[in-house]
């Protein structure tokens, strides 16, 4: 299935599992739908698994939103008191979308007790009490994972998602990775036929330790062998060491799921010539998360380390915030330079980023995963290299191959369903979708024809313009100066302003002059 064809099945509000490999482009279709909510004011909420994910994805972690905590399973009694929390029902009343990103690492028990939450709240007794729900993730990826180190239910077999039934959609397209070679060990890791000729192509990139290439990232199964390489590099290094404190604001029990997710630590140690990984996006100010640079100084007024990029570009490194919100309502936010120490980093906390190059250790893989997620970090395979490995590294579980043979047959049959459908029915069911959650239709453009009396002068209409921009001249408030601040602060481009705030991109360009002044 294409990019296109999931984000047109996900308009008409259908429930859906989005999967596919790594780099086939499931977080694109996943702004490209929140966007589009957006457009028609539709309420959703974006949530993952764990901490980590949610930062990727500027939202909160599916315990947090659903108010349930660490419980795993609750009686009617505590159902109850999870669902007359007055903050958890709001938001759960209010959204129309619910959206968990990687839950392939969420116990199925945890998806099942979150639908009986949003049952009970929305009193309906459709699953998940009505909500459309968009599952996201990989099973290939590493498994959910119990405190006791044993794996757990996967979501595909709780009773929350055999009661939910999303359609598949499956994407086959590959936006990341540009190797044929590469893609075909990747391919067989996840079809459980890496065979002798894979080990061969993925033995060639074995190295000595003195031959590995001093500006790649290290990739460690362990915290341990990670902390120690990182905390052995920078002490090697001369000069001065500048310390970056994180900044905290709000209640102790987000605050703390917003550290234990954020890649960039509590105490941020660097020095001149330090390896660094920058942890959010800011395509404007030219970085991603995962994007690789070293420490070149500190600017003189602020202190703030100047990084140059394995690409060559000059980066000063602001703080950046990341926050647990909902709309404009901030709960809890941590503020801190968005970087880390890059020598090494674990495994399980690259999910989510891309690199260009990566020294990988395997010999000490212990999960089902770890190495498919080590591999498919790095673009090429000529990015990738091995300091060891060991034959569990390429296992695959084998509920999940079977699961995954299932889902490419479930997503071709959706895809071959959705092509009899006509361009009319497409349309209709999108705004049948729109009116039940209660959004905001698309206005087509006609041309509006006037007649005018000979010698009669032709004004510019304003009902014209405020199809397009409602507020356009309209005095602005408070609400909307802190509204555009805010907005601009986390980096919101002009073209997502002119829509959130329903004014024309020079306004609010003009407006954010003023209010710097």
């Amino acid at each position: 299935m294409t990019q296109n064809e999931a984000l047109a099945l996900l308009k008409t509000g259908a429930n859906v599992f989005l999967t596919g490999e790594a780099g086939s482009g499931k977080t694109y279709v996943i702004n490209a739908y929140t966007d589009y909510l957006r457009s028609h004011e539709i309420d959703f909420a974006v949530t993952a698994s764990t901490g980590i994910a949610s930062t990727h994805i500027h939202g909160m972690t599916i315990h947090s939103w659903s108010g349930i905590g660490v419980h795993q399973e609750a009686t009617e009694d505590e159902l109850k008191h999870i669902a007359e929390n007055k903050y958890v029902a709001k938001r759960i009343k209010r959204a129309k979308v619910l959206i968990i990103d990687e839950v392939s690492m969420l116990d199925g028990k945890v998806l099942t007790l979150v639908e009986r939450v949003c049952r009970t709240v929305r009193k309906l007794r459709m699953p998940f009490g009505g909500l459309q729900v968009v599952l996201v993730g990989d099973f290939f990826q590493l498994p959910p994972i119990s405190k006791q180190g044993n794996v757990i239910e996967f979501a595909f077999d709780s009773d929350a998602w055999q009661g939910l039934d999303p359609e598949i959609c499956y994407l086959t397209e590959q936006h990341r990775q540009d190797d044929k070679t590469f893609l075909d060990i990747l391919s067989a890791i996840r079809e459980n036929t890496f065979d002798e000729m894979h080990f061969e192509s993925l033995s060639e990139r074995m190295r000595s330790k003195e031959s590995l290439p001093r500006d790649a990232t290290r990739l460690f199964s362990h915290n341990v062998n990670v902390d120690t390489l990182n905390t052995g590099e920078l002490r090697k290094l001369p000069g001065k060491t500048r310390l970056f404190v994180m900044a905290v604001r709000g209640p102790e029990v987000l605050t703390d799921a917003l550290i234990r997710g954020c890649l960039s630590p509590e105490r941020l140690e660097l020095k001149e010539g330090a390896k660094v990984m920058f942890t959010k996006n800011n395509v404007s100010q030219g970085f991603v998360n995962g994007t690789l640079g070293t420490v070149i100084g500190f600017d003189k007024e602020t202190s703030y380390p100047m990084v140059k990029t394995s690409d060559g570009v000059c980066i000063t490194a602001e703080p950046m915030e990341w926050t647990i919100a909902e709309g404009d309502e901030i709960f809890a936010k941590i503020t801190q330079i968005p970087l880390r120490l890059a020598w090494a980093i674990t495994i399980h906390k690259s999910q989510g980023v891309s690199l260009d190059s990566a020294v990988i250790d395997l010999s000490q893989a212990f999960e089902y995963g770890q190495g498919y997620v080590a591999l498919s970090r790095v673009r090429t395979l000529s990015g990738v290299f091995l300091l060891g490995v060991n034959k569990r590294a390429f296992e695959v579980h084998p509920i999940v191959q079977a699961k995954d043979v299932f889902f490419r047959e479930r997503s071709l049959q959706v895809t071959q369903k959705r092509a009899t459908h006509s361009e009319e029915r497409r349309k209709e069911l999108e705004i049948n979708f729109i009116k039940m959650c209660g959004g905001k239709q698309s206005k087509e453009k006609k041309p509006r024809i006037i007649k005018k009396e000979k010698g009669e002068k032709s004004e510019k209409p304003f009902e014209t313009l405020r199809e397009k921009h409602p507020k356009a001249y309209m005095k602005w408030t408070k609400e909307e100066d802190e509204k555009l601040i805010h907005l601009f602060k986390r980096g919101v481009q002009m073209r997502e302003l002119s829509k959130v705030l329903e004014r024309k991109p020079g306004a609010i360009s003009s407006r954010l002059k003023k209010l710097e002044q």
